[in-house]
């Protein structure tokens, strides 16, 4: 998936994972999140990802010529995971609607595990 964007000046181009990359990154600044964490689909072992894996605990969606973003992400013991979740909505939000210029319709996160 490639996202085109038009202006008076040219069309630009950005890759899928430019815009993975930047969805993982805005996601790790936020409070509360340990990592981001990938999970198997045939067995449904959670791997967790470091900074060098982070785009494997992101998942993007074009519908209807806007994002859905879907995190997979492990949080720490002892915050609130609602309020963990809620910053990461807004960041992960606003990081890529002003880095790219791609609307974002939706920010789907899945907490795989808590870490003590």
């Amino acid at each position: 998936m490639e996202c085109k964007i038009k202006n008076e000046i040219g069309t630009v181009y950005i890759t899928e994972d430019v815009m993975l990359k930047v969805v993982g990154y805005a996601a790790l600044e936020c409070y509360g999140i340990v990592a981001m964490s990938s999970k198997r689909a045939k067995d449904g072992l959670v791997q967790w990802l470091g900074r060098e894996n982070l785009t494997k605990g992101v998942q993007l969606r074009l519908v209807d010529d806007m994002l859905d973003v879907d995190l997979f992400i492990i949080v720490e013991y002892g915050i609130s995971i609602a309020e963990v979740c809620k910053v990461i909505v807004e960041t992960v939000r606003y990081k890529l609607e002003s880095m790219t210029g791609v609307k974002v319709r939706r920010v789907n996160i899945s907490v795989e595990g808590v870490r003590v």
